[in-house]
């Protein structure tokens, strides 16, 4: 079960949403959505496929647009799961076409970013309620918030 956000937490989610629309202001046109952005994508992406050939321990499967690779040990990706180019990693929990779906934003971020998409992410922070990525993937989707 997700857990309860506390009160106020649409507020600070949308400011941190538009704080990091303008911080891209500042990032060089060619870093982003670009043939460089492109290499960053795919360079994450067989990063994270031989990740998790490495460690996964269970199916492999193509789904939504993801290498999705399962049974991995949970000190080889954060959280419930992460998204590392167009591959996602995780443990042996339920994926669903939502989970997926939030996913599939974080691959389209990497798209967007590339290589700078660890770095952007890092600087966003942990709490996926004020993480401007996370929000924009969709809590409810990533489980961070209780579904309606």
């Amino acid at each position: 079960m997700s857990p309860v956000p506390p009160p106020g937490w649409e507020e600070r989610a949308a400011r941190a949403v538009e704080r990091g629309r303008r911080f891209d202001q500042w990032i060089p046109g060619i870093l982003l959505d670009s043939p460089l952005s492109r290499v960053g994508y795919l360079a994450g992406t067989a990063f994270g496929f031989l990740w998790g050939s490495l460690w996964s321990t269970g199916r492999v499967e193509r789904r939504a647009g993801l290498w999705v690779f399962r049974g991995m040990p949970e000190v080889t990706f954060g959280r419930g799961g992460v998204c590392v180019g167009g591959c996602f990693l995780t443990g042996s929990g339920r994926i669903d076409d939502r989970l997926l779906a939030h996913e599939a934003t974080h691959r389209e971020q990497w798209r967007r970013y590339g290589m700078l998409m660890p770095l952007l992410y890092l600087l966003a922070g942990r709490n996926p309620l004020a993480n401007r990525f996370e929000i924009e993937a969709g809590l409810a989707d990533g489980r961070y918030i209780p579904r309606s």
